[in-house]
């Protein structure tokens, strides 16, 4: 982790990214699933998948839309049906939570840690997360994409975030999976760790001396 000469002791925030953080992240077949009803293959999907993304997620593209252009850029058409199985497929298969990073975050909470969310998150996953998830409650504030009309990695949503926990940049401690992300907030000088596993970050959080662990698994 860079600390951007930031003294680890001063951190008063954590900041968790939601897709692959506070979720695990889905499994092959869930994508291999939804590859086979867009006729995209495995070196295409990705890259089709992230093409409209950010404007699916920012809020400026409904799902209909999202899902009918990813068809269209794969060659191929939807049906009604295979639309509402798409929407159903991408919120289920970021629905399974990680416990262990749950239960951190409500722990650094206990120990007096202020806690945020910033996820670029899109509309029907955003009402699926508040509708099911109590413990989203626990966190002092949550930046949702396609609520505020920005996302990550632009420098906005992070001030959006810090502003909302009341911290500064230096005081804060952000965690995702995405290299762009935090590459993003170490420019604005927020301590930054890539999350790759629990026991890689809990090893990362050891070396800085963080008071607050992941529980083993």
């Amino acid at each position: 982790m860079e600390k951007n000469g930031s003294d680890t002791n001063h951190i008063k925030a954590v900041i968790f990214d939601y897709g692959e953080v506070l979720c695990h992240r889905p499994s092959g077949e869930e994508l291999r699933q939804m590859a086979s009803i867009l006729k995209a293959n495995d070196d295409s999907f990705r890259a089709l998948w992230e093409r409209n993304r950010p404007a699916f997620d920012r809020g400026d593209l409904a799902a209909d839309a999202y899902w009918s252009m990813f068809a269209k850029d794969a060659g191929t058409t939807l049906d009604p049906r295979q639309l509402e199985h798409l929407r159903k497929l991408d919120v289920e298969m970021w629905a399974k939570i990680n416990p262990i990073m749950v239960d951190w975050a409500q722990r650094l909470r206990a120990k007096g840690f202020k806690i945020g969310i910033l996820s670029n998150m899109h509309p029907d996953m955003v009402e699926h997360c508040r509708a099911s998830f109590p413990w989203l409650n626990d966190f002092h504030f949550q930046t949702f994409s396609a609520d505020v009309r920005m996302v990550k990695p632009d420098p906005a949503i992070y001030r959006h975030t810090l502003d909302g926990l009341g911290v500064s940049a230096r005081e804060a401690l952000f965690i995702d999976d995405r290299e762009p992300n935090i590459v993003a907030a170490r420019k604005l000088g927020i301590n930054a760790i890539r999350f790759l596993s629990v026991p890689q970050l809990r090893d990362e959080l050891e070396k800085m001396k963080f008071p607050v662990l992941p529980a083993v698994n």
